[in-house]
């Protein structure tokens, strides 16, 4: 059995009911870390507060006005009521520019003049009132200060005419100075309290700036490190593919004429067509582990292995199985990853021209680091050759240029039948 049950429309999200929603309906619109509309909003408050206590001194004194000069008195305060507030809507509504300064004219003698026919605190927060107005409308503290030096004597002589009538000056004058001098303090410490308030605020106000400046900037900076990422990722990715063609790739051409020439030498001299056939080998031994280097370059499993390991792992990739003997002396040394790549990359090069050229058996290889450098050495007993005559190929000139990109430079020594010298020398990362 079914029950209907009454469901009460749930209020929409903001939606308020009373003085909270009344308020937030008329001031709701204005941005508060925008100046302009900031002091709009001060003037609309100024405004509404005055319009209250203008009509609870006005309510109050209606009652009393036999007991405060008759109907004198209550025109009085019925004219200097209405001139203040029309005065303050009209520089809220309508009046712009420099045709607000006879309105602010109007506002200071309305204000002598409810001092002049009322009394107590009332009375001093209009006045206070009238000038917070003019305070928030400036921007610069001396015309502020100009104001308040001709407001004071103002008040002054309003509340001294206002005794003088009253009185006539036969009252305890004591109370009335110490009243007198209390608001004048107040005064001056009203003019005080708006100026520090306003530079507060507009200290905010450029620092909020800031702040927002800086956000930005700091988005526009992480869209062009995003892009520096991107063009980095995508020149590393070029360089890999450079490395994979002038070692692996020639690696393999040079594999392709060992085996064509050993099939030619095969059937005329099977011991050369066989030391053919081995470095051909070794050769593709080369290409295939230079192929992996490449693959773990481009999915980071070399992040874990120091240079030390990874120059040994390829000394004795070349000596397993081939029969040549390479000695060596290792410092381990922390260098960037390009560095590592082109070191590991270069060790290969020439251990490989050795026995491809010179027909190297033995090898020493020397890396240490000495007097801020990086000193890489590889010699061997090869055939040598004469050093003006060297062809440099694509794997010698490729690491002369990858070598001067690194701020360092390639030096090769040899004399025909004494061996060839390869010498690196790069600069030590100043951050490691």
């Amino acid at each position: 059995m079914q029950t209907n049950k009454t469901v009460k429309p749930n209020m929409k999200k903001g939606e308020e009911k009373g003085f909270r929603a009344s308020f937030l309906r008329v001031f709701g619109k204005y941005d508060l870390r925008n100046e302009r509309q900031f002091i709009v909003f001060c003037k609309w408050l100024i405004f509404i507060v005055i319009v209250l206590v203008v009509g609870f001194i006005f309510i109050q004194h209606s009652f009393e006005f036999e007991a405060r000069g008759g109907w004198t008195a209550f025109f009085w305060l019925v004219a200097v009521s209405g001139t203040l507030v029309l005065a303050e809507g009209l520089k809220l509504f309508i009046v712009k520019g420099r045709a607000r300064v006879v309105l602010y004219i109007l506002d200071a003698l309305a204000a002598c003049g409810f001092t002049f026919v009322t009394d107590g605190t009332a009375a001093m927060l209009v006045y206070m009132l009238v000038l917070t107005e003019f305070y928030i409308g400036t921007e610069r503290t001396r015309p502020s200060a100009i104001l308040l030096s001709v407001s004071v004597p103002l008040y002054v002589a309003s509340y001294l005419l206002q005794n003088y009538v009253l009185f006539k000056w036969n009252a305890d004058l004591l109370p009335l100075l110490t009243q007198l001098i209390s608001a004048v303090f107040a005064l001056v410490v009203h003019f005080v309290i708006v100026q520090v308030g306003q530079a507060f605020y507009r200290q905010f106000l450029r620092l909020d700036k800031t702040l927002k400046e800086l956000d930005a900037s700091k988005k526009e900076l992480e869209k062009a490190y995003a892009v520096v990422a991107e063009v980095t990722a995508l020149e590393e990715r070029q360089r890999i593919a450079k490395d994979i063609h002038d070692t692996a790739g020639h690696s393999i051409t040079t594999v392709i004429m060992q085996t064509e020439s050993a099939k030619l030498l095969m059937s005329s001299n099977p011991e050369e067509a066989k030391n053919k056939l081995v470095a051909a080998n070794l050769q593709a031994k080369h290409a295939l582990e230079e192929l992996r280097d490449s693959v773990h370059l481009l999915s980071g499993l070399h992040e874990n292995q120091t240079l030390k390991t990874a120059l040994e792992g390829v000394i004795h990739e070349s000596t397993d199985g081939t029969g040549i003997t390479i000695r060596s002396e290792i410092q381990e040394i922390k260098v960037s990853p390009a560095k590592f790549r082109f070191l590991c990359n270069s060790l290969k090069e020439g251990i490989s021209n050795g026995l491809r050229h010179g027909g190297a058996t033995a090898f020493w290889f020397e890396l240490k680091e000495a007097g801020g450098k990086i000193e890489f050495f590889l010699s061997d007993n090869g055939r040598g050759v004469e050093i003006d005559k060297l062809q440099v190929g694509f794997g010698l000139s490729g690491m002369r240029e990858r070598a001067k990109s690194l701020g360092g430079e390639v030096e090769f020594i040899s004399e025909k039948g004494d061996g060839f010298e390869l010498k690196i020398t790069l600069p030590v990362d100043t951050e490691k």
